[in-house]
């Protein structure tokens, strides 16, 4: 099988290129978001609980921050750069063009996920004006922003194909993926909780995505790391999954 660059190319350039002409929205807006959130709760509440496992509240919350925005930039992206194609009529010249599905996922999805690895960078470039921050394992730091930016890229593929509106695309992310993340321990440990209620958060998969996220930070863990990486893997699995079966039976694309 051959793959067709030069289409992948085209269509991720052009997805990039978005991003440029809408910097103020994909890129400033998420940065002074994530500064406000560094003022109210590492400030106000930091002054109130000096450090939370052995780590200062404000670099402990760090992680989370740059996880709530991998989350929602990821499906934002993708499920804008899908749906807009649909929204004009164009998708039918892109199913038609010779691209094979696949080709298409990797320039969407790609797309997406560079822009959101991009845009934690930066945050986490900003966060080290406000708090010091350390990374005991950088490696596993980029794989876990490598591993939820394509799986959350890709769940936003699967929202723009899924919505018939625009209203829908903001659904998901603002009634579901935003409140797990802010219940997923993005701005505290879990072991903070009543017994019962940390069974109850196992159950948030966003937990997971966060443990390890922080655990590449600063050695601290909610869940076991192998068990949040599982975990992972797992979300990309059923997302990529979810994604070939929409292209097989062409649900919502050729209809």
């Amino acid at each position: 099988m051959r793959f067709n660059y030069y289409g992948i190319k085209a269509i991720y350039q052009f997805e990039m290129a978005r991003t440029r002409r809408t910097l103020m929205q994909s890129i400033v807006a998420p940065v002074i978001s994530t500064s406000l959130y560094f003022i109210v709760f590492g400030s106000a509440i930091g002054s109130r609980i000096s450090e939370m496992e052995g780590v200062s509240y404000g670099a402990f919350i760090v992680p989370g921050l740059i996880m709530l925005s991998l989350l929602t930039q990821s499906i934002s992206n993708a499920s804008f750069g899908i749906y807009f194609p649909k929204f004009s009529g164009t998708i039918y010249e892109l199913l038609s063009a010779p691209l094979s599905p696949l080709e298409i996922i990797i320039s969407y999805v790609g797309a997406a996920a560079t822009k959101s690895i991009f845009l934690g960078l930066i945050i986490l470039l900003t966060a080290t004006f406000f708090v010091p921050l350390k990374i005991d394992h950088p490696f596993w730091m980029i794989i876990y922003l490598l591993l939820t930016s394509i799986t959350f890229s890709l769940i936003g593929f699967i929202i723009g194909v899924w919505a018939d509106g625009f209203e829908k695309l903001q659904v998901i992310p603002l009634l579901i993926i935003t409140p797990l993340t802010f219940l997923g321990g993005s701005f505290y440990s879990i072991s903070v909780l009543p017994a019962f209620w940390q069974k109850v958060a196992l159950l948030n998969p966003i937990v997971y995505l966060v443990s390890g996220f922080r655990w590449s930070f600063y050695s601290i863990e909610d869940v076991d790391l192998w068990l949040s990486l599982g975990m992972t893997l797992s979300f990309l699995g059923i997302s990529i999954g979810t994604v070939i079966w929409i292209f097989k039976t062409g649900y919502r694309l050729k209809k």
